[in-house]
């Protein structure tokens, strides 16, 4: 969860100082490992969760300050207001502990729903809210914490412009923001394994081969601010979303801070620490007050502070973790590629899946490495969260498997092998992993859910992606608090979030984002071949800026035809000519009550919505706000 009193070293004595103090923690546990400081021979579990917030209208909220006080110890703040999180007591990894892990997911999401409730909110498990707009992502939506500010102002010191966001599915998305609050996008449930630091490469190598089909069956995150982009979107976005490295002419070879890796690992977690040390700058820093090796004298575990901040900053999908348990320090694995929800048991059966995977592997294979190249791993972790379970894998024997058949035939019994090997309950053995093969066998994965309900709610002009988004996420609740896996889930309805009482009613919630825009330049006659071939009333105008100058509606047009003016002097008519300059706009967070007195005052048909920048971002009319009020009117009749 992090250090929250920390600085953005921007200044240089200071930031030696943090640099010193982090080798020293590396010479540190470099002799902790030679000595046999960290603790062997056993075996523990855990989870970290992440959750949504939502309110009105089934988007996220922004009141994470007002539930936590509410919540016990092991709650914690996220970069967005409209996250929470927390963290799991470790379990031995052994008997019961998939049950005891299931309980205390469980336990600690009713908490947070009963405590989120009471303020008139509500929880969501999902990688990534489908309500989401790019306004959430605005500055002010930042949980108002140093770290938060620190991690900000050093990523954009870096980046040195604007965070770029390009992703590529079945749709496009292309944005750039501002902040590095497109990370608050992404939320996840991860699961960690601790490992005996003489063993930690091999179960490291391991744990990256084991990931990607793991993910395929896992995937949960197929949307973008109505976008349908990969099937574990989250992958792509956390990348580009911190991604420090600048754009230039040269070809540099430079990791992002966000990656499943480059290589494997030979000897030593010290591998890792040591090549992030080297390739990223420190981006956080604090005032360290302690001496690890004075520690190490006195025979307690150093809290290696500098080194565990450093390590917080680098985002590996699967990522070394130095902690202390009960006075004794130890090495883990946290797998940080695995989605939040559908449900508690969708995300324990992914936990058990991958568990089971690692310890049968390691057992199986003395040296992965020997079996299988690194560049096919990353390649299958790519795979899989572009195209979940219809994914091929490379694998070992250089064949080419499709993900399903991989899973079902090879990597589930396998799975159990492993599980059994511990001595895990069979009964849940059984139940999580059957949890997967029925997940597998039907295709139903949470991404393939989201996709399907989506496509069935119909391609009707008039159904806006806002209420279809809002559709999406009132089911996931109304089915997530009934605990069914998300394999046997009937697909979303739009009359589903139909509570007009709750929709907060802003303009961005009804505007078409499908734009048919022309330069002010062009030829008029285009203008009314567009609104002839797509059967629109106004046409906005862009200057070569790509910013908003005016506008053509239909009436000017007919004013055109009326009056024969076609052509001057033979020559035809620029936009700019007959465009209407004095525009009327609004925000995408305008109500709809301010846009149609602002309609009414003003006396126009139309709002394109914008930017601060003045960037067109969406175009409402009234004919959307008629069909808003005849839904009202309707649920008030249901209602009555």
């Amino acid at each position: 969860m992090g250090e929250q009193t920390v600085d953005s070293y921007s200044d240089p004595e200071r930031l030696r100082h943090f640099m010193r103090a982090l080798l020293s923690d590396v010479l540190a546990l470099e002799k902790m490992i030679e000595g046999g400081c960290l603790e062997k021979g056993v075996r523990r579990i855990g989870a970290e969760q992440e959750l949504c917030l939502i309110g009105r209208a089934w988007k996220p909220a922004s009141v994470a300050e007002s539930i936590l006080p509410h919540l016990p110890e092991a709650f914690a703040p996220e970069l967005g207001r409209f996250n929470l999180e927390f963290n799991l007591v470790p379990l031995p990894f052994r008997g019961d502990c998939l049950s005891q892990l299931e309980s205390g997911l469980s336990e600690h999401v009713g908490l947070a729903r009963e405590a989120a409730r009471r303020e008139g909110y509500d929880v969501l498990m999902t990688g990534i809210l489908p309500t989401l707009r790019k306004t959430d992502l605005d500055f002010e939506h930042m949980m108002p914490r140093p770290r938060y500010y620190a991690l900000n102002s050093a990523m954009k010191r870096l980046r040195r412009g604007e965070f770029e966001l390009r992703v590529i599915g079945t749709d496009e998305l292309i944005v750039k923001h501002d902040s590095v609050m497109l990370e608050a996008c992404n939320t996840s449930c991860q699961v960690h394994f601790q490992v005996d630091p003489d063993s930690f490469a091999h179960y490291y190598n391991i744990a990256q081969v084991v990931t990607s089909p793991v993910l395929a069956a896992a995937v949960n995150s197929p949307m973008l601010f109505g976008r349908r982009l990969w099937k574990e979107t989250r992958i792509a976005l956390f990348q580009q979303a911190v991604d420090t490295r600048p754009t230039g002419h040269h070809v540099l070879d430079r990791s992002a801070r966000v990656s499943f890796g480059d290589d494997w690992i030979r000897d030593s977690v010290l591998e890792i620490f040591r090549e992030d040390i080297a390739r990223f700058r420190v981006v956080l820093g604090i005032e360290i007050d302690e001496d690890p090796f004075a520690v190490l004298a006195s025979g307690g575990p150093p809290q290696l502070k500098a080194l565990q901040l450093h390590n917080s900053t680098v985002y590996r999908w699967n990522r070394p973790c130095y902690g202390i348990l009960d006075g004794k320090p130890n090495l883990r694995i946290e797998n940080r590629a695995l989605p939040s929800g559908p449900t508690v048991i969708d995300e324990v059966a992914n936990a058990a899946f991958w568990f089971g995977l690692v310890m049968s592997f390691a057992k199986t294979y003395p040296d992965v490495r020997d079996v299988f190249s690194f560049d096919t791993a990353k390649s299958n972790f790519l795979a899989a969260a572009r195209q979940g379970l219809d994914a091929q894998f490379g694998w070992i024997g250089e064949k080419i498997i499709p993900a399903k058949q991989l899973i079902r035939r090879q990597l589930l019994p396998m799975a159990r092998e492993g599980l059994q090997e511990v001595q895990v309950d069979e009964a849940d053995i059984d139940r999580f992993l059957g949890v997967i093969d029925a997940r597998v066998s039907s295709g139903r994965t949470g991404s393939k859910w989201i996709l399907e309900s989506f496509k069935s709610m119909g391609q009707d002009r008039d159904v806006k992606p806002t209420e279809k988004m809002g559709a999406l996420v009132a089911a996931m609740l109304n089915r997530q608090v009934k605990e069914a896996p998300v394999h046997k889930w009937k697909l979303a309805r739009l009359d589903e979030a139909e509570d007009w009482k709750n929709v907060d009613h802003r303009v961005e919630q009804y505007m078409t984002t499908e734009l048919f825009t022309v330069h002010e330049d062009e030829v008029i006659d285009l203008v009314a071949n567009v609104m002839d071939w797509r059967h629109v009333r106004h046409v906005p105008v862009e200057n070569s800026d790509g910013k908003l100058v005016g506008i053509v509606s239909y009436r000017t047009l007919l004013r055109l035809l009326a009056r024969s003016m076609s052509t001057t002097e033979g020559q035809p008519v620029p936009v700019k000519d007959l465009m209407t300059r004095d525009i009327v706009t609004a925000r995408p967070q305008t109500t709809t009550l301010e846009a149609i007195e602002l309609m009414r005052e003003r006396k126009v048909g139309c709002l394109p919505v914008v930017t601060d920048d003045d960037r067109l971002v969406g175009i409402v009319s009234e004919r959307d706000f008629l069909r808003v009020a005849a839904e009202l009117l309707l649920s008030s009749l249901r209602r009555g």
